[in-house]
């Protein structure tokens, strides 16, 4: 006979009930892993989501300030321009110091977003223009901006104030 005694009755029964009860655990451990790093990801996220949206709106406040501060100085610009329009003739020191003024005022603007828009014999753009008056002519195509009777400043995209023109519009004979 052999010293070696073989599996107690009733002992493979026991093992697989504990084996049977390990991996019950393991797989709800398993679970409760996957349900933690899902909420993990979740939160990230979240974060990564609530970042994004403070950097768009601290951009949005940030570009509105710029448009109210920048809208506020367009007075004195138009004063300035106002002034030189009264002023007597070049080379008097006061207004060749109004119109260095008045030219960096213009690029302060420019570097902020709202170039000026004072072009002439350009197609009207309504974007960036105002009609004020209609001027019947032959010499130019029609929606041609003939003058500028108040600068605009700002592009397409992002306008302070739109240029006011005045537009052509095609001669007809019927109007008297």
């Amino acid at each position: 006979m052999s010293d070696q005694a073989g599996p107690a009755p009733g002992s493979n029964e026991a093992e697989a009930a504990t084996l049977g009860e390990r991996e019950t655990k393991a797989t709800e451990q398993a679970d409760a892993l996957a349900k933690m790093e899902d909420l993990w990801r979740r939160a990230l996220a979240d974060a990564d989501n609530v970042r994004k949206r403070a950097a768009r709106d601290g951009a949005q406040v940030r570009a509105q300030e710029r448009a109210a501060v920048s809208l506020a100085w367009l007075p004195v610009l138009d004063n300035l321009e106002l002034a030189l329009a009264h002023a007597p003739a070049a080379g008097d020191p006061l207004v060749d110091g109004i119109v260095a003024i008045r030219s960096q005022a213009i690029d302060t603007l420019s570097r902020l977003g709202y170039p000026r828009i004072d072009a002439e014999n350009v197609p009207f753009d309504p974007r960036i223009h105002e009609v004020v008056s209609v001027s019947e002519t032959d010499e130019v195509p029609p929606g041609t901006v003939l003058s500028v009777l108040r600068p605009g400043y700002g592009g397409t995209d992002t306008i302070l104030r739109p240029a006011a023109v005045v537009v052509s519009r095609a001669v007809n004979a019927d109007r008297g």
